[in-house]
């Protein structure tokens, strides 16, 4: 198949392996950021192909993961106590809060309904002008242009009982934030082609320049992986410190603008909490004042603030890089996909999943 094939290539994926082999002399540790490039490095078993000197770290990059235990919570609540329809895509389901999980709510009988985008969430608004609907908006700037064009449709059509209960993070900061950390080991980055898609390059080359680290800006098959690796290890070689774009078939350097402007008329930034890390400053959009009628969070009294994470769990350390999933004392024992201790044993991009499913050692 025409574009996806050429990048599954074994022939080419050795050749870059090879070139990796020759180029490193030293040991290196980087970070994928994105946890769609975590599952595709573990699924195709691409780590255990790598020299013993490069080190692969999984990064923060899974919005469900780090989606904070109380808006999981409050969603909960919504559904079982405010008699709302909350909407979300499947993968929050079960996601854990504090007691229990979306899809216990709707086991309880809460309406709870799996859509695939947030504009069904608003022709469901308009089905049932006699109920609330919510929809749950997760995910990094990917998705805010969607969920952002779901507030204006609503507004347009003078929709009254249609919200959006925001939890969007945004790569960039959380970046500055592991690098910030005190036991901080990277050395150089995968950033994630998708969010760059949308939001263009131009806030890597500060990272790059500040923190003396090689950003590699990469897609998600085989190939785009072991390219970037070739590239981040040949400018850590070099001592050089740049921001590279391998995913150029899709990225261009501006991104995507009018996906940039249906997310600045709906959010702007502010200071988020991120499950597992804790509060990063600027570093999450939330609905604008002006559109207060369309914010969850505001249009329903819900004073849920914090929640208390399972203390067995390690899913902070995993997704700052600095545990692998399976040295939590948890991991397919007490913590399974089918009983997540955390998210990034659920989400379809946490770590913790892809190793459990494709590498549990």
């Amino acid at each position: 198949m025409k574009f996806l094939t050429e990048y599954r290539d074994p022939e080419l994926a050795k050749s870059y392996l090879a070139e990796i082999s020759k180029t490193v002399t030293r040991p290196w540790t980087i970070m994928e950021v994105c946890g769609g490039q975590t599952h595709s490095l573990v699924k195709n078993g691409l780590l255990g192909l790598l020299p013993d000197e490069i080190t692969m770290v999984h990064g923060p990059g899974c919005p469900v993961c780090v989606t904070p235990l109380h808006l999981i919570d409050k969603a909960v609540y919504l559904a079982e106590e405010k008699d709302v329809i909350l909407c979300s895509f499947g993968d929050m389901l079960r996601v854990p809060g504090s007691e229990r999980s979306l899809l216990q709510a709707k086991a309880k009988g809460a309406e709870v309904r799996i859509l695939y985008s947030p504009l069904e969430a608003v022709k469901l608004a308009k089905e049932n002008p006699d109920r609330e609907v919510v929809f749950f908006a997760v995910g990094f700037e990917t998705t805010a242009p969607a969920n952002a064009l779901s507030v204006l449709h609503a507004q347009r059509a003078g929709l009254t009982n249609y919200s959006i209960l925001a939890s969007h993070v945004l790569v960039p900061p959380a970046m500055e934030a592991v690098l910030s950390d005190d036991e901080n080991v990277i050395e150089g980055f995968l950033a994630a082609g998708h969010v760059c898609t949308i939001m263009g390059i131009d806030a890597y080359y500060p990272i790059a320049e500040k923190y003396q680290v090689p950003v590699v800006v990469t897609g998600f098959e085989p190939v785009d992986l072991l390219q970037g690796i070739l590239m981040t290890i040949r400018q850590l070689e070099r001592d050089q410190y740049d921001l590279e774009n391998q995913y150029k078939r899709v990225v261009r350097p501006e991104g995507n603008l009018a996906a940039q402007k249906a997310i600045e008329q709906v959010f702007q930034i502010a200071d988020r909490e991120w499950r597992g890390i804790g509060t990063i400053p600027q570093s999450g959009y939330e609905v604008r004042p002006e559109l207060a009628a369309f914010d969850a969070n505001k249009k329903f009294s819900v004073n849920i603030h914090h929640a208390q994470e399972c203390k067995d769990c390690i899913a902070g350390q995993v997704l700052r890089g600095l545990n692998k999933p399976f040295e939590c004392s948890q991991f397919g024992q007490a913590c399974t996909p089918s009983n997540p201790l955390g998210a990034p044993m659920v989400s379809s991009e946490g770590a913790c999943a892809a190793y459990y499913h494709y590498q549990q050692a």
